[in-house]
């Protein structure tokens, strides 16, 4: 299989704390339920958060696009399969949008520190 997009994504554990400690919607708009109870559920969970954030942003950076018309940041996301193993699924116009794209396969790493979260994707 082709490689097809690779992102990779860094953010500051600190920043996504700040913006999720505001009561401005950011954790709902960028967030799905899911997600929302899973981070929610951790003892450090803004840690969870970010590499969530990290993730949706290298997803979109592997498209080679970016933000577009058709993606939404709360339609994109992290799960974990039956061995705990990251995987990205999509809901709403996103699915409709990837599912369009016919990726046969789509990868996912995360990482954390106190202070920073990353991602990688790779698209094939």
């Amino acid at each position: 299989m082709a490689i097809k997009g690779l992102g990779i994504d860094l953010v500051d554990i600190e920043r996504i704390a700040t913006s999720l400690q505001k009561d401005n919607g950011f954790r709902e708009l960028v967030f799905a339920p899911d997600e929302i109870t899973y981070c929610e559920s951790k003892t450090k969970k803004f840690e969870h958060y970010a590499a969530r954030f990290a993730a949706k942003e290298a997803f979109l950076k592997a498209l080679g696009t970016g933000w577009v018309s058709g993606t939404a940041f709360n339609e994109i996301v992290v799960q974990h399969d039956a061995v705990g193993k990251p995987i990205l699924t999509f809901t709403g116009i996103t699915a409709q949008t990837v599912t369009a794209l016919q990726f046969s396969q789509i990868s996912l790493s995360l990482t954390h520190t106190k202070t920073a979260a990353g991602a990688v994707v790779i698209i094939e």
